[in-house]
């Protein structure tokens, strides 16, 4: 028997559970390995492009994400109906649930992702923290545990110094973290973190670490099968954040030579098979001054900006997560993977980076994307979308190669004058800015990046004009595109989904003809 054949894999259908631009991204992939694909979708995303695209799909409720897309009832009833046998779960939402994965595996479905042992081991902040220093792998100064109560959190900031950083015990993507400059914001910051925590993670614990500052975010990419092997894929630069909310992402790091890359990678193998774990994940380090890193996280998913380490390497992160979560070895050796030339990705989110980077919402009137050599855009647009404010605002990513890092940002940059999206505020602008900094140019960046170059600039220039297209321009790209939108769609909406018990028929597929 050719085990490795799709055909006799132990899975094929997967439920893909999540929306947007990754569920679009694990769809591309079960279709190109010829597995078929289920999609879920709220109220709001009934028309949306991982709907039309999927071999099936099925309504699971409202558009407040925990009676949807985080209802694990919902997902296992899709799953039983549609006969799917496996699960993958994309980034955010359900995806670092140890209770999900549980849920999956007693009904009998195949998790592609981190069993929940790895889930549990990584997912509590400071139980990871003390994983780490276990394995060897140096950690940010601080508590070991969360913080009981008021009296220990101050005993604690006082042993370890400020400034210092409130974190979300059961916390991930930046959310939950506050930043203490001296004892006085201790107490009341200390309420706030509580309350975001429970708000996010309906846990309220929080721990204190010492504030590396200024410090670089730098990430290292693995994958771990269950045949032993354990391989890393290079790393990634991430130091560009606002709020603690990565913006741009590349590989490799400007700042990694090959003695720090031999050593993060070293330690994150180390922490790797300390836990068992398999499947894809990302270890997240801080870089300071002094080119000492220090362990900060493992998110036990795929990341948001995977595309970049598949571009230096030319792996196919998602196909290998499927490819172990059917049990069968990478496809590839550690010696195998080089790093070639430089990927830079931009996430574009509808957010107006004029005015503190708030979320927008609006109708896309018009969309014209990017191409050409070296660009990739990973994303859910279209013209007539109507952007929800009920979920993470990231529309697109717009991602390119360079045989170098120059020639990654002149790409980028030309790209990015190529992207319109009309009717919407979005990151754009933001991300032209940027590409001609010459701070970021040198690969000079920390985490305060944002606050000390682009708010400082708001902060000193006069409200400007934003930049429009011209009526003409506006014209010329909806005229072809909104129209067309307009009739397709009016064609989709005479075929709901669900009709005579036949829920999960696609509406891609009934259209794709007529397009």
């Amino acid at each position: 028997m050719d085990t490795h054949s799709v055909a006799h894999w132990p899975f094929q259908k997967v439920l893909v559970a999540n929306r947007g631009e990754i569920a679009l991204r694990v769809i591309r992939a079960c279709r190109e390995l010829g597995l078929r694909s289920v999609a879920v979708y709220s109220d709001v995303d009934r028309n949306a492009l991982h709907v039309r695209m999927a071999d099936e799909a099925y309504h699971i409720g409202p558009a407040v994400a925990a009676q949807s897309y985080l209802s694990i009832p919902a997902l296992l009833d899709v799953a039983r109906r549609s006969g799917a046998q496996a699960v993958h779960p994309g980034y955010g939402f359900l995806s670092e649930n140890a209770e999900f994965v549980r849920a999956c595996t007693e009904a009998g479905l195949i998790f592609v992702g981190p069993p929940a042992e790895a889930q549990l081991a990584m997912g509590e902040k400071t139980a990871a923290r003390r994983t780490a220093s276990e394995a060897g792998v140096p950690i940010v100064p601080g508590a070991m545990a969360d913080v009981a109560d008021d009296a220990e959190a101050v005993a604690i900031a006082e042993k370890i110094g400020y400034p210092l950083l409130l974190k979300a015990a059961a916390g991930g993507g930046g959310k939950g973290i506050r930043f203490v400059r001296d004892s006085r914001e201790l107490l009341p910051s200390l309420r706030t973190a509580r309350s975001e925590a429970m708000s996010a993670f309906g846990d309220s614990r929080v721990y204190l670490e010492k504030a590396i500052a200024p410090a670089r975010h730098v990430e290292v990419q693995f994958i771990a099968d269950t045949h032993g092997n354990v391989v890393h894929l290079g790393e990634r630069e991430c130091s560009i954040q606002r709020r603690h909310q990565k913006l741009i992402e590349e590989s490799p790091s400007p700042i990694v030579d090959a003695e720090l890359r031999e050593r993060m990678t070293s330690a994150t193998i180390n922490l790797v098979r300390s836990i068992q774990y398999v499947n894809a994940g990302t270890a997240e380090f801080l870089v300071g001054p002094d080119r000492n890193f220090y362990f900060l996280e493992v998110n036990a998913r795929v990341q948001v900006e995977h595309p970049v380490t598949e571009w230096v390497t030319g792996i196919d992160l998602v196909q290998e997560q499927f490819r172990v979560a059917a049990g069968l070895p990478l496809s590839f050796t550690q010696e195998q993977v080089e790093l070639r030339g430089s990927a830079i990705e931009c996430r574009i989110s509808a957010e107006d980076p004029e005015n503190r980077f708030l979320p927008a919402t609006g109708t896309v009137q018009a969309l014209q994307e990017p191409s050409g050599p070296g660009v990739r855009v990973d994303s859910s647009l279209y013209a007539g979308l109507q952007v929800p404010l009920y979920y993470d605002p990231l529309l697109s990513k717009l991602i390119v190669w360079g045989k170098d890092r120059m020639q990654a940002i002149a790409r980028l940059r030309r790209a990015l004058d190529e992207y319109h999206i009309v009717g919407v505020r979005t990151t754009i602008p933001f991300a032209r800015w940027l590409m001609d900094h010459p701070r970021f140019i040198a690969g000079d960046m920390s985490t305060d990046f944002i606050a000390e170059e682009w708010d400082a600039r708001l902060l000193q220039k006069e409200p400007e004009a934003e930049e429009q297209l011209s009526e003409e321009q506006v014209a010329a790209i909806a005229a072809g595109l909104l129209l067309h939108a307009k009739i397709e769609d009016e064609k989709l909406r005479r075929q709901p989904l669900a009709q005579n018990g036949h829920e999960g028929r696609s509406r891609w597929r009934d259209a794709v003809t007529r397009w």
